[in-house]
C-alpha cells in the first residue's frame, strides 16, 4: 500500500476467535498520541465495543493511541460484553504503556455469543511484538468476515511545507444500511489536526461516503468509523490546506464505501445512483436511498433487466414530493423514461450494457430544483440468501 501515513504501526494474529485458523485479532498503534474522532451505529442495540469507544473518546477529549479489533465475534448482546471490552482494552493499554482511555476497541462477527477475553489477552504479547509499519495489509485482511476481499484506499496531499498522507481500511459485505457509518472503518493521517476540526472533517466526510451506501437495508449493532490524526508529518494544515486534507480524507472514505458496495454479499454488480434536480439535497438522498434499498430494483439489475418502472416506483416510495411528469430516468447513460413515460430504446442493446460489472442509474427531475445526491449499492442475487441462511453454521 502506497501513501501510508507516518508514525503508525500495524499487527495481526490468530487468537482462536474464528472457527478457522485465520487472523482474527488486529492492532493499529501510533507512536504519538493522536487526535481522534468516531461515528457509531444508530441501531438501538449497540455492541459493548461501541459503548466503550464512544465513552473513551469523551473521557480522553478526542485522543487515541491504539485501536484493538477482533473479528469472528461481535461482542454484542451477551452477559459479559462490557466487561470483556473493558478488560481487553486495559490489557492492551498495559502492554502498550498508555492510558486505557486511549485504546479504542471494535468487534465484528456473530451477535449473541459470549466472547472469552482470554483468547484476546493471551494473544496480546505476540500481537504487540508483531507491530510494524509494513503490516497495514495484514490488518485489512484480519478484520474481514463474509467479505471476499480486503478494502483499502490511500492518497497523498502536497502542501506548502511537504506532503501529508491519508490511508484507510474497512470491512463490510452485509448488514449495511448506515445512518452514520457502516460496519468497521479506520482512517489515519499524519497531518496535525486537533480533535474539534477532526470531528467536523469526519462528519462531513461520512455524509458523502458511508452515509451514501446500502447493501441490504440493515444497520449493524457494531458500526464504527474512526479517524486518527497523529501529526507525525510535522505539518499542521490550516485554511485552504486544511480543506485539501479534508477533501483527501473524504475521497478515501468514498473509495472505501464503494468497495463495500462492490463486495456486497452475493453481489455481482456495483450500482451507482445519481439524483439531480430534487427539491433539496436531503430530498435527493432520500430518493436515492429508496431506490438503493428496493429489492425489485436490485434484482432487476442482477438480471440485466432495464425495468425502469421499478426505479420510478421506488422513488415514489421515498416520501418526497415530486412530479412524475417531470421525471427522466437513465440506465447506463441511456434514456429509458422521459417525463414519467417510456422512452424509445433498444432493449437488447441496453441489456448488453447492463451485463457490465458496474451499473449507473440516473434520475433527473426537470424544473428549478438543485438537490443532488450520489449513492452506492449492489445487486441482489441468490448468493446473498446462501450466505445469510448459514451465517452462524
Amino acid at each position: 500500500m502506497n501513501n501510508l501515513p507516518l508514525g503508525f504501526a500495524y499487527s495481526a494474529t490468530y487468537a482462536g476467535i474464528r472457527n478457522v485458523e485465520k487472523d482474527d485479532l488486529a492492532l493499529i498503534v501510533t507512536g504519538m498520541a493522536a487526535s481522534a474522532a468516531g461515528v457509531f451505529t444508530q441501531n438501538r442495540v449497540q455492541a459493548a465495543p461501541v459503548r466503550l469507544s464512544r465513552r473513551s473518546l469523551e473521557r480522553s477529549h478526542g485522543a487515541a493511541s491504539a485501536i484493538l479489533i477482533n473479528a469472528g465475534n461481535a461482542n454484542c448482546a451477551t452477559r459479559t460484553g462490557d466487561a470483556v471490552a473493558l478488560e481487553t482494552a486495559k490489557q492492551a493499554a498495559r502492554h502498550l504503556r498508555m492510558p486505557a482511555t486511549e485504546v479504542l476497541v471494535a468487534s465484528t462477527g456473530v451477535i449473541g455469543v459470549e466472547l472469552d477475553p482470554a483468547k484476546i489477552t493471551s494473544a496480546l504479547p505476540r500481537l504487540v511484538e508483531g507491530l510494524s509499519p509494513a503490516r497495514f495489509d495484514d490488518v485489512s485482511r484480519a478484520i474481514l468476515t463474509t467479505d471476499l476481499r480486503p478494502k483499502t484506499a490511500s492518497t497523498q496531499v502536497k502542501l506548502r511545507r511537504g506532503p501529508v498522507h491519508v490511508a484507510g481500511m474497512t470491512k463490510g459485505s452485509g448488514m449495511i444500511h448506515p445512518q452514520m457509518a457502516t460496519t468497521l472503518g479506520f482512517v489515519m493521517t499524519d497531518a496535525r489536526i486537533s480533535a474539534a476540526p477532526l470531528r467536523a472533517i469526519l462528519k462531513r466526510g461520512v455524509e458523502r461516503s458511508y452515509n451514501r451506501l446500502s447493501v441490504d437495508g440493515d444497520t449493524s449493532t457494531n458500526d464504527t468509523l474512526l479517524l486518527l490524526a497523529n501529526g507525525a508529518s510535522g505539518i499542521k494544515p490550516e485554511g485552504a490546506e486544511l480543506r485539501k486534507v479534508e477533501e483527501a480524507a473524504a475521497a478515501v472514505m468514498e473509495e472505501l464505501a464503494k468497495a463495500i458496495a462492490r463486495d456486497g454479499e452475493g453481489a455481482t454488480k456495483l450500482i451507482t445512483i445519481e439524483i439531480d434536480g430534487a427539491a433539496s439535497d436531503d430530498a435527493a438522498v432520500r430518493i436515492a436511498r429508496a431506490i438503493a434499498n428496493s429489492p425489485l430494483v436490485k434484482t432487476a439489475v442482477a438480471g440485466s433487466d432495464p425495468n425502469w418502472g421499478r426505479i420510478i416506483c421506488a422513488a415514489g416510495n421515498a416520501g418526497v414530493p415530486f412530479q412524475p411528469s417531470k421525471t427522466d430516468i437513465y440506465l447506463q447513460g441511456v434514456a429509458v423514461c422521459e417525463r414519467g413515460l417510456a422512452a424509445p430504446f433498444s432493449e437488447k442493446e441496453l441489456t448488453g450494457k447492463l451485463n457490465a460489472p458496474e451499473c449507473e442509474i440516473r434520475v433527473k427531475f426537470r424544473g428549478k430544483g438543485r438537490g443532488k445526491a450520489r449513492f452506492w449499492t449492489c445487486d441482489f442475487t441468490e448468493g446473498y440468501i446462501r450466505i445469510n441462511a448459514s451465517y452462524r453454521t
